[in-house]
């Protein structure tokens, strides 16, 4: 099931489907499997994108929507409508990132496991 209500025979929705309307707005924190089969939708999604090269789902959202439209809906349907906009803007990021870094070793830099890995730093 995914997280937008449909309605059932007699019209009102069911329990099911308040609890995803509810996750999908952010008024109700995700339960575990919730979250995986985010991930799960999210992961096809950016595996779509990348299959037919689109960095950017924002920026080229009709391109993205044409080539990648039931995995969209799928992931809008199955995430948090702030989450779908959040893992967006990471993935250009991200991509962003891993081409800097190699453009960086490519220069002879030495490049720290935790920048490559994306692990904070922190305070020691």
């Amino acid at each position: 099931m995914g997280l937008l209500p449909s309605l059932n025979l007699f019209g009102a929705p069911s329990e099911a489907d308040k609890r995803a309307t509810e996750v999908r707005s952010g008024a109700v924190a995700p339960s575990r499997a919730e979250r995986a089969r985010c991930w799960e939708a999210r992961d096809a999604y950016f595996a779509c994108l990348d299959a037919s090269g689109i960095v950017d789902a924002v920026k080229d959202d009709k391109k993205a929507a044409a080539a990648c439209g039931a995995e969209s809906g799928r992931f809008e349907k199955d995430c948090a409508a702030q989450w779908v906009t959040y893992f967006k803007k990471w993935r250009v990021q991200d991509i962003q990132k891993k081409a800097r870094l190699k453009e960086l070793e490519a220069q002879g830099a030495i490049i720290w496991d935790a920048l490559r890995l994306g692990v904070g730093l922190g305070r020691v």
